[in-house]
């Protein structure tokens, strides 16, 4: 059973090592992912919590409500 990873890791360090244009595409979904995950994150997703918010309690009843209110 641990036969398994071992040959799983060294069939995928293989092809990666002998990729050539797999490495540029890599890393170019590497860069959009950083993009979208850090860069965005700050434009579109403020901070609601803190900015509306002084304390955690307040806070955490905010979610509290929002989670439980029936439809």
């Amino acid at each position: 059973m641990s036969l398994l990873p071992k040959q799983l890791y060294l069939f995928y360090r293989d092809g990666f090592r002998s990729m050539v244009v797999g490495r540029t595409l890599w890393k170019i979904i590497a860069i959009k992912l950083f993009v979208i995950f850090a860069v965005l994150k700050f434009f579109l997703f403020p901070n609601y919590l803190n900015k509306n918010f002084n304390t955690e309690h307040e806070r955490a009843g905010h979610v509290l409500e929002n989670l439980t209110k029936a439809p």
